[in-house]
């Protein structure tokens, strides 16, 4: 026996069985059935959660802000910081800016200056002694390229810790 003949007419239709699932064929109906499985594989996509430093600047510091960090300083063991958020002259330099201004306990003082309404824009920290004017700026969490609650309080925190004005030093 002979090998078999195909005629011309049934040709295409041997050629596009022998092709593997989701190859397009001349009519492009395999690639049609590819999209829809394709389709159905998707998952559709989470929406993410917002986070807290997505809140807008001004209802942030007040709301989430302060209170974070008059808590954390008060697990120092000592009373609660005076603590007020408003925009005004930046000590020491005058510049305006949206400052968060703390005063502990022996009228020992600090400001939190951000120089935009955001929180992460750039930031310095002054503090003074009772009786005395901030007169150095310092540069606070320049190299932090995303910026959190958690961050913010416990630099913040930390950098009065050194100052040696939390807790028993």
């Amino acid at each position: 026996m002979g090998p078999a003949l195909v005629s011309e007419a049934a040709q295409p239709a041997a050629n596009a069985a022998a092709k593997p699932t989701g190859e397009a064929s001349p009519t492009g109906d395999s690639q049609a059935a590819g999209n829809a499985q394709a389709a159905g594989d998707a998952k559709p996509a989470k929406a993410k959660a917002p986070t807290p430093e997505d809140q807008p600047f001004d209802s942030y510091v007040p709301q989430l802000l302060m209170p974070a960090l008059a808590k954390e300083i008060q697990s120092y063991g000592g009373p609660a910081p005076e603590l007020s958020f408003e925009q005004g002259p930046m000590p020491v330099v005058g510049a305006n800016c949206w400052m968060v201004k703390g005063t502990l306990p022996g009228e020992r003082r600090f400001w939190l200056c951000f120089t935009g309404a955001d929180i992460n824009a750039a930031k310095t920290l002054a503090v003074a002694e009772a009786g005395s004017e901030p007169s150095l700026l310092e540069s606070f969490l320049i190299d932090e390229k995303k910026m959190s609650l958690a961050l913010l309080v416990s630099r913040l925190v930390q950098r009065l810790n050194g100052q040696k004005w939390l807790g028993p030093n």
